[in-house]
């Protein structure tokens, strides 16, 4: 099943709003097992609209067209798509007299134009409007590409499409199975490699459907199955994420589109009642910061320390003068006594450190990129370890961020 979304409004074209829209409906549709294979901005304007109808018509199944049903002059879009079609709008009574109904209840005076709103496409079916007016149109083409036509604002697209279009969307569709999909989410390990590592598995996908995505230092794998049941969609799910794991498990941290890797490691250590605090050098407490996102952490986080300063590490922390001295800040020594002393000194089971060089320019002979992590764990040796990030100043600290909480989860 291919679909493409157009997203309709010279607003967008112009960067006056931001096209969220089509993003919740791509996501919407991945999950269930619809793939967009395009995505396209048109203005409020019928001629160049009426072309991108007739190209998406040619080459997708479904084509979802989102804004440009309102009530004002440049809204084309279902008067578009029914001249397309060859069909005649017609009135929703229903909508119709909602809009009748608020502009008697408010006082205000209805303009001819606001009836455009209540009006859809012949033989289409019309989709309710829970929070605004226009109502939208769902197409059914026994011989050709089906449309489905829903408003701009988000507060009426997103109820449109997950109470109307999608169950519509379901039965038309998918009425003799069922799509379930688990989000698996790895760090430490690049889409480029992920991908070689599961190259036949890609390849020779039928179901469940692997899709990886490439997101902000991390990779997320969706998989979805087909299948009658529940039951035989998890086993086929749970079947083929064994044979992921046991490829690149060491780097999968986590399930779900929401979840993150500080929210894993706050649980993980809420379920072992471990405390833990942290020093900064490099990252300026983006660390401690990032921990305090999560609600409840003060159960787990007792505190840290940020001391950009070789005087400050000193007085601190209690860093040796010789080993700022003759190891340097940027160091592995320096990252243990940094994590072992910030451990100490809250009592928490767990201390970590970051020390190294953000840039822009180079530290102690060392290039932008280079940083160390200790990490002190009570009842264990301290360890660090180095990593070398090539990237932007804001991006290096947060690389450094999200690898100080994954060495905190395979420690674990």
């Amino acid at each position: 099943m291919h679909a493409e979304i157009i997203a309709v409004g010279t607003e967008i074209l112009l960067g006056q709003i931001v096209n969220t829209n089509a993003t919740f409906v791509a996501k919407r549709l991945a999950d269930m097992g619809i793939d967009v294979y395009f995505e396209s901005v048109v203005g409020d304007n019928e001629s160049r609209l009426l072309k991108e109808i007739k190209k998406a018509d040619s080459r997708s199944d479904l084509v979802i067209l989102i804004g440009g049903l309102g009530p004002t002059k440049d809204d084309l879009t279902k008067q578009t798509v029914a001249k397309f079609l060859g069909k005649r709008l017609i009135e929703d009574s229903k909508a119709m007299n909602k809009i009748v109904r608020y502009y008697h209840e408010t006082g205000k005076t209805m303009t001819e134009n606001n009836k455009l709103q209540a009006l859809f496409i012949e033989d289409s079916i019309a989709l309710k409007n829970e929070t605004g007016f226009a109502v939208g149109n769902y197409f059914k083409n026994a011989n050709g590409t089906d449309f489905l036509l829903l408003p701009g604002p988000p507060s009426e697209m997103k109820p449109m499409f997950v109470h109307q279009a999608q169950p519509i969307l379901q039965e038309a569709y998918f009425n003799d199975h069922l799509l379930f999909s688990r989000v698996l989410r790895f760090f430490g390990i690049g889409e480029s490699l992920l991908v070689t590592k599961l190259e036949d598995l890609i390849d020779g996908q039928t179901n469940p459907t692997i899709a990886p995505y490439a997101k902000t230092s991390e990779v997320t794998l969706r998989l979805t199955a087909s299948s009658k049941s529940e039951d035989e969609a998890v086993n086929l799910l749970d079947q083929l994420e064994l044979e992921i794991a046991k490829r690149v498990g060491e780097f999968m941290y986590g399930y779900g589109d929401d979840n993150s890797l500080v929210a894993v490691i706050v649980e993980q250590l809420k379920k072992k009642k471990l405390t833990i605090s942290a020093a900064e050098s490099l990252t300026a407490g983006e660390f401690q910061s990032t921990l305090g996102s999560i609600s409840g952490v003060s159960e787990v986080f007792l505190g840290g320390v940020v001391t950009y300063s070789n005087k400050a590490k000193e007085q601190l922390l209690n860093v040796s003068h010789d080993t700022l001295l003759n190891k340097g800040a940027v160091s592995e020594e320096t990252a243990k006594e940094m994590a072992t002393s910030v451990r100490t000194k809250l009592g928490t089971d767990i201390g970590i450190s970051f020390t190294g060089v953000a840039g822009p320019t180079e530290l102690e002979g060392q290039p932008v990129g280079t940083v160390w992590i200790g990490l002190s764990i009570k009842g264990k040796e301290t360890t660090a370890k180095l990593y070398h990030f090539s990237s932007n100043r804001y991006l290096v600290r947060e690389r450094a961020v999200l690898s100080g909480l994954d060495y905190i989860r395979k420690s674990l």
